[in-house]
């Protein structure tokens, strides 16, 4: 397909993701099957462009004036890949496959018009209604902020120390352009261009061989960050596909009881293949049946409770685009009720001295310092650890990187813009002995 084809491809789209309410991935397969001609170069360049729209959906708009997908395609065209009028003019030159060429309204838009003097949910790529949100968090940071949350991520994996080093799996993986993450000592990062596939990691005899597997490094920190330790009893209560639940085996070395379990059975599908490529022997998965707790002989004697909580997944933006113009504000208030009470369920379950961790994907404050405040409220034999204390398992890093993230009482946040990892929240809770 030529580059115009490829445009003409996301309008379409963006049109049908526009017309039928469906999420991106849906409408890219959907346009596929219907487009078999199409190769896989072509398939990720069209996704590339579908997405980069998602991202800078409402910039593109404004700088557009016009809020079709014709216009936010051409408008991210100017914002996100550099390109100019005429450079475009070029693209959209009315053949067979390409788009129809340029009106002159369309041409003065890419010539004259900026972003300058936009609203700040326009001028970030946010909803309206999120607005207060991010103010509450960010002030006036909040437009660099979002902005940020609307770059493309790069790809991060996680080694699996059961199986290998960091060293050796950064040889091994050399040639898909594999570096060691800034924060994480378990972390390699794979930087993609706009018009790059992700790499077929999946294939690769590292990842088949469980000495890596794919995790954000944001996450990887705030694994890292709940201090498990050879020999402890830990749970991950909201263990899902098992990812933290993988990286705290690698923390306990085999050593000691990991339970891992979620309130969605379904969620859990995936950990078992996981946990035997990864080479964890030391793992129980306790599946939800019925209304029968899979937690009721554990009273009092966990060392770690680990809350991976369901969250908005703000801080997953640039990952997921389409997600933040899903998203209503009726969703908060299901995930709020949703963290209080996961919360709740770890109370009992933790030892005098033990821990809970608590790590959301988010960066809104109800679902971070407002409900750590509220939790210890009911719960007065928990305090936080200070974030000094939290980070301090990145040893020499660890005041370069308290620099960087935001610190509160509650806890810590991490974003792209400040550490360059997805955004996640982390406070450490410790039972008093």
């Amino acid at each position: 397909m030529t580059p115009g084809a490829r445009l003409a491809a996301a309008i379409e789209v963006i049109s049908a993701i526009d017309a039928q309410r469906v999420p991106a991935a849906k409408a890219l397969k959907e346009w596929g099957t219907a487009h078999r001609f199409a190769g896989s170069g072509d398939r990720a360049a069209i996704s590339g462009l579908v997405f980069d729209v998602l991202r800078r959906k409402a910039s593109s708009a404004w700088i557009m004036d016009d809020d079709t997908p014709r216009a936010r395609v051409f408008g991210m065209m100017k914002l996100e890949r550099g390109v100019t009028a005429d450079a475009l003019a070029a693209l959209c030159d009315g053949s067979r496959f390409a788009p129809d060429t340029l009106s002159p309204a369309e041409r003065h838009a890419l010539t004259v018009r900026t972003i300058e003097g936009a609203p700040a949910p326009v001028a970030g790529d946010y909803p309206e209604w999120m607005d207060d949100h991010l103010a509450e968090v960010f002030g006036d940071d909040r437009v660099a902020e979002a902005a940020a949350m609307a770059r493309r991520a790069p790809l991060d994996l996680r080694v699996n120390t059961l199986k290998t080093k960091r060293e050796k799996a950064a040889a091994s993986l050399a040639h898909l352009g594999a570096k060691p993450t800034r924060w994480s000592p378990w972390g390699l990062r794979i930087v993609l261009g706009a018009d790059a596939r992700n790499p077929g990691i999946h294939a690769e005899e590292d990842f088949l061989k469980g000495g890596v597997e794919v995790q954000d490094e944001g996450s990887q920190l705030a694994t890292l960050f709940s201090g498990a330790k050879p020999g402890e009893q830990v749970i991950d209560l909201c263990a899902g596909a098992g990812g933290k639940t993988l990286a705290l085996a690698a923390m306990m070395q085999g050593k000691g009881r990991l339970i891992a379990t979620d309130g969605d059975k379904r969620q859990l599908a995936p950990i078992h293949e996981r946990l035997s490529r990864a080479g964890v022997h030391n793992a129980e998965v306790r599946a939800p049946k019925g209304d029968v707790d899979p937690l009721s002989d554990i009273r009092a004697s966990a060392d770690l409770v680990l809350i991976d909580a369901p969250c908005t997944g703000t801080g997953t933006w640039r990952r997921n685009p389409d997600a933040k113009w899903r998203i209503r504000p009726g969703a908060l208030e299901v995930r709020l009720k949703a963290q209080a009470e996961v919360l709740d369920r770890a109370a009992p379950l933790v030892k005098p001295g033990g821990r809970i961790v608590y790590v959301t994907c988010s960066v809104l404050s109800a679902e971070n310092n407002a409900q750590i405040r509220a939790y210890l409220a009911r719960h007065p034999e928990f305090s936080v650890l200070p974030p000094a204390q939290v980070a301090g398992p990145l040893w020499d890093k660890a005041e370069d990187f308290l620099a960087a993230v935001l610190q509160s009482p509650e806890g810590l946040l991490m974003t792209p813009r400040r550490t360059g990892t997805d955004g996640f929240f982390v406070a450490v809770l410790r039972k008093a002995g």
